[in-house]
């Protein structure tokens, strides 16, 4: 894709993105009015923004890169988003793939390894938003959005649509918007977000949506927030350390500790590919260990 900025780059970058931080940093000077507030935290969160952004602009290929030239090479026809029906295609689409991708993020370890982060934080804000972790273009995340340059979209139009979806969760963060009525039952709300935060074992994960909430729904992983079961925010075994560096690694650091220590290659390539509290079947006859995954009930597909 070519790295030059185009304007659509531009107001997200220059407009956008302060925008959003100020708006984190407005609610987050409320809050500490009212309660305790981690601004430790949120400054994790906005330095994980930045440094994402820098790579992001600096980092020329990612891994899925060869996947979407060649779906580009491939692709059917060429879409422009010139009537309603191509808008619609492109939204339903992107919505779609968000899905999976996000769903995959929550049970395949090696994408877990990066979105871990985004559920690090013990407290659930605006400036949580912020924190979606440093690697998801070196992991290949966009590889779930080829599909759409294949049907005929530019893939610099298919990652700023991406892009506007994200948008979209910002607000969703917020702990103190109530429940939405009609709105529960089609887009991705605060409620529903907040569950997804959840480590509680009745909420894990459920509630993958982008700006819809149906996808959900329609393949069985949407969970109601309830009234009777307070939620606890952050991973099973909460990140206590304000070390960015064990925020951003201590997934990784895991993964190749467990890689290492497999009965064998098989097992060792398993636990990249597997659900994260996935262990090799001889392990699994010992007792459980700790985990730092909010995937570690696992619930089947």
């Amino acid at each position: 894709m070519n790295s030059k900025l185009d304007s659509i780059d531009a107001i997200l970058l220059f407009v956008v993105v302060p925008a959003i931080v100020l708006a984190s940093l407005l609610e987050a000077w409320v809050l500490s009015r009212r309660t305790r507030y981690d601004w430790r935290a949120s400054g994790i969160s906005v330095m994980d923004l930045v440094l994402r952004i820098l790579i992001n602009l600096t980092v020329p290929l990612a891994l899925s890169t060869p996947v979407t030239q060649w779906a580009q090479g491939h692709k059917l026809t060429t879409l422009h988003l010139d009537t309603w029906q191509t808008v619609l295609l492109l939204f339903i689409g992107q919505e779609f793939c968000y899905y999976w991708f996000h769903r995959a993020a929550h049970r395949v370890r090696w994408f877990w390894c990066n979105h871990a982060v985004h559920h690090s934080p013990n407290d659930l804000n605006l400036t949580a938003a912020l924190r979606i972790g440093l690697f998801g273009k070196l992991t290949g995340t966009f590889i779930f959005f080829a599909p759409l340059v294949w049907l005929g979209f530019e893939p610099r139009l298919v990652a700023q649509t991406l892009t506007l979806n994200l948008l979209y969760q910002f607000w969703i963060h917020a702990t103190w918007i109530p429940k939405l009525g009609w709105m529960e039952y089609v887009f991705n709300t605060p409620s529903a977000h907040r569950v997804h935060h959840a480590s509680n074992p009745q909420y894990l994960d459920a509630n993958y949506g982008g700006v819809l909430i149906v996808f959900d729904r329609l393949f069985g992983t949407y969970v109601a927030e309830r009234d009777d079961i307070p939620i606890r925010y952050g991973l099973v075994k909460p990140q206590r350390s304000y070390n960015p560096l064990r925020v951003e690694f201590d997934e990784w650091v895991s993964l190749v500790r467990d890689m290492i220590r497999a009965p064998s290659l098989k097992d060792a390539l398993a636990h990249v590919v597997m659900p994260p509290a996935w262990r090799p079947p001889r392990e699994a006859l010992r007792p459980a260990r700790s985990s730092p995954n909010p995937s570690v009930a696992v619930k089947p597909d």
